[in-house]
């Protein structure tokens, strides 16, 4: 293993998988856009908000690729600072992971009724939300990657609820969902569509979080957590962008199925 494999090495491949994830989110949004979904202001208010906080995200995660490998080539000491990208990753991941537990969580209320477990979803996700916007400014204050100890407890409650209100809502839409399963195929293979994006975008974004959380609590003094970090708000804004861009599909397959098309309405 090279001398810098866990610090630039690692950093690269995260910025590399988010350059990817953000080709996608810009793809994802332009489809959105042009399309006619006739969403409530709210909602297009979000998807806006999500695009430019992943890119000027992006630009971050950029920078900072740039600032370790060209401005500080051949410094090596520099590795051991604290660069105000980090505690601006943690703050725009939490803004992506809220606002997209958000629209989830009013989604399973629209299906559920149960305003106790959307209250639920609402406290893990406001919740990580604190912690992680809290980790971000505590992270600023600190000069050395290798004072991050005391971070650990914070990081931990942000990426663990973060992580929970995923699980959560992952689990409630699939239950739901499942139940709604008629034993007719032509109808049930729109239900199991519905059923396997919610799994599929569920736990990628419980992976990477998982992946940063770990990494973080373990090999602080590395760069490891970056590959999961940079790529996070990524995940969770094409999440929300697949999940409404996915109504053309499922509208088209109801059409041709009997299908209550208030299952793929957002109001």
């Amino acid at each position: 293993m090279g001398d810098f494999d866990l610090t630039v090495g690692v950093l690269l491949l995260g910025l590399l998988i988010n350059t990817y994830l953000y080709g996608l989110v810009t793809y994802q949004f332009l489809l959105y856009w042009i399309t006619t979904f006739n969403d409530v202001f709210w909602l297009r208010s979000i998807v806006g908000m999500l695009f430019v906080v992943d890119t000027i995200h992006s630009a971050v995660a950029v920078y900072a690729g740039w600032n370790m490998c060209v401005e500080n080539y051949g410094n090596p000491a520099s590795l051991a600072d604290v660069g105000w990208t980090i505690p601006f990753t943690a703050v725009a991941t939490s803004v992506a992971a809220v606002l997209t537990q958000c629209f989830l969580g009013h989604r399973v209320y629209q299906l559920t009724k149960n305003v106790p477990l959307v209250l639920l979803i609402g406290v893990l996700s406001s919740l990580g939300f604190i912690f992680g916007v809290y980790s971000g400014i505590r992270s600023g204050i600190i000069n050395h990657v290798s004072d991050f100890a005391p971070l650990t407890p914070f990081v931990t409650c942000w990426l663990g609820f973060q992580t929970a209100a995923d699980l959560t809502i992952t689990v409630v839409l699939s239950y739901v969902l499942a139940r709604s399963r008629t034993g007719f195929r032509s109808t049930d293979s729109v239900i199991n569509r519905l059923i396997r994006g919610t799994i599929q975008t569920g736990l990628f974004a419980s992976i990477f979080a998982l992946g940063d959380l770990f990494s973080f609590v373990f090999h602080r003094n590395t760069n490891l957590y970056a590959m999961f970090a940079y790529p996070l708000g990524r995940v969770y804004t094409n999440t929300l962008l697949d999940t409404l861009n996915s109504r053309v599909e499922l509208k088209s397959m109801s059409h041709n199925h009997a299908f209550d098309e208030s299952d793929l309405r957002i109001d």
